[in-house]
């Protein structure tokens, strides 16, 4: 008999187990005590009442990004939403609404149908809860700010099995913290986002042989300091494409350097911005005016789980200096086992914390820093943890004061995700919402003052079926 009416939860004896416990990252080997695969909020409801009730805890998960930091899942109920992909576009009040499996390709096809456009990142396979949830740094983000910080309201199961419609009215603290502060405060059933009238942008991809990286480099930090317009995004990225059959035959087992854009004015515009890129010769220029729909696969993020090793970093700066430091570690010469190292430009309206924000008011950085190796193998897996470090104690005299949570692939202090007054906010919530702690997250936010523990069985569960 199974322990919900209308979906089951999953033991590790239970057909299915394997391919429900994975992550995205396959590198990721998630063991919880069990999994529920909810279709509704009254699924939610019950996952989390039976582990209240059974001496467990909560963790929530979508497409299964950011799993790494979660450490060990024993003792934790999984929650996985991803049967829970309903997408709504309002063409007149420019919101989408999504409920908690969605990924943006569910979402940007569909607006895009209306002329209009979410602030979706790089990744038509990210999930738009845990994006946004963590932040969202996007393509139009300098342009429109943080996916965070245009949310119109989200939905939320509470530890205590309640079902909350959060929006600035009702209950404000709340939604304050679901924007930006991570997902310790409750299992998101949907949110609603605000959508942007932006029907087609002109960008592409600048490629260069890898030897001509730090060059390269160079010219697109200057090019970065030199007071870009906030529709104009930027990233530069050394690629090491691997040699296996998915991978398209013209870059296969090749290297190189490039710099994406992505512009909302005119192509003429961009078009005088890049002249001292393309004064370097690039061997290929993709720069064209393209759909948003077409814009969510320019990165080529892979949009299938991968075994990996990442971690990210942000960066105050990026003076001269620094950019030779990060062509030494990650460039052409270092024989790294990283695919990608990639400095993204932020700034913008990502930058400037405005009123009625939220707990992520707004990104205190220049560069986002983010670099992967793949990790088919542990002996891969080892290299690939090897040369990340390598590239973050590299470039961790550059770093901000502020780190960015979804960036980070790795556990850390979270003080440093927030202002210090935010992080105390963030606490005296999550005591009021989730005082006994859960409601696991990848970089959890403590309740503000220590309570008693609670007993932890670890009930033998009943299997499905």
């Amino acid at each position: 008999m199974s322990l919900f009416t209308a979906t089951p939860l999953l033991t590790p004896a239970a057909p299915g187990w394997d391919d429900a416990r994975k992550a995205w990252n396959l590198a990721v080997d998630q063991r919880p005590a069990a999994i529920a695969l909810p279709r509704s909020v009254a699924d939610v409801i019950a996952a989390v009442n039976y582990a209240r009730q059974h001496g467990l805890r909560v963790a929530a998960q979508g497409t299964g990004h950011g799993a790494a930091p979660l450490g060990p899942l024993d003792g934790t109920v999984l929650v996985k939403t991803a049967r829970m992909r309903q997408v709504t576009i309002d063409p007149v009040a420019r919101i989408a609404r999504a409920e908690a499996g969605a990924v943006w390709g569910d979402v940007v096809g569909p607006a895009a149908g209306y002329g209009l456009a979410g602030l979706a990142g790089s990744s038509p396979g990210v999930g738009v809860v845990g994006y946004t949830l963590g932040g969202g740094m996007g393509w139009l983000g300098r342009a429109y700010g943080l996916s965070a910080n245009n949310v119109e309201a989200v939905d939320v199961v509470t530890a205590d099995g309640h079902f909350r419609c959060t929006d600035p009215v009702s209950e404000p603290d709340l939604f304050w913290a679901l924007r930006g502060g991570g997902g310790s405060f409750g299992v998101v059933t949907a949110i609603e986002l605000r959508l942007f009238p932006v029907t087609e942008v002109y960008a592409g991809l600048l490629w260069w042989p890898f030897h001509a990286g730090g060059e390269v480099l160079h010219a697109w930090r200057e090019l970065t300091h030199s007071g870009l317009p906030d529709e104009f995004t930027t990233s530069f990225r050394f690629i090491r494409f691997p040699a296996l059959p998915d991978v398209p035959e013209p870059v296969r087992g090749r290297s190189f350097a490039v710099v994406d854009v992505i512009h909302l004015g005119s192509p003429s515009e961009a078009n005088a911005l890049l002249a001292p890129l393309r004064a370097l010769r690039p061997v290929t220029d993709t720069m064209q005016t393209m759909s948003m729909p077409a814009l969510s696969h320019l990165h080529m993020d892979p949009e299938h789980p991968v075994p990996g090793v990442a971690d990210g970093l942000m960066l105050a700066d990026l003076p001269p200096e620094a950019a030779d430091e990060f062509t030494r570690v990650a460039g052409p010469e270092t024989g790294s086992p990283l695919q990608v190292v990639e400095l993204r430009h932020v700034g913008g309206e990502m930058k400037r914390a405005r009123p009625g924000n939220g707990a992520l008011a707004a990104v205190d950085a220049d560069y986002g820093l983010f670099a992967v190796g793949m990790a088919p193998t542990p002996e891969a897996a080892a290299a690939a943890g090897y040369g990340v470090k390598a590239v973050m104690s590299a470039m961790t005299g550059w770093a901000a004061g502020q780190m960015y949570l979804n960036l980070a692939d790795t556990g850390r202090d979270v003080r440093g995700f927030w202002t210090p007054q935010a992080y105390e906010r963030l606490r005296r919530i999550k005591a009021a919402v989730d005082p006994t702690d859960l409601i696991r997250a990848n970089h959890p936010v403590p309740p503000a003052s220590p309570q008693p523990a609670v007993a932890r069985d670890h009930v033998a569960l009943r299997p499905a079926g």
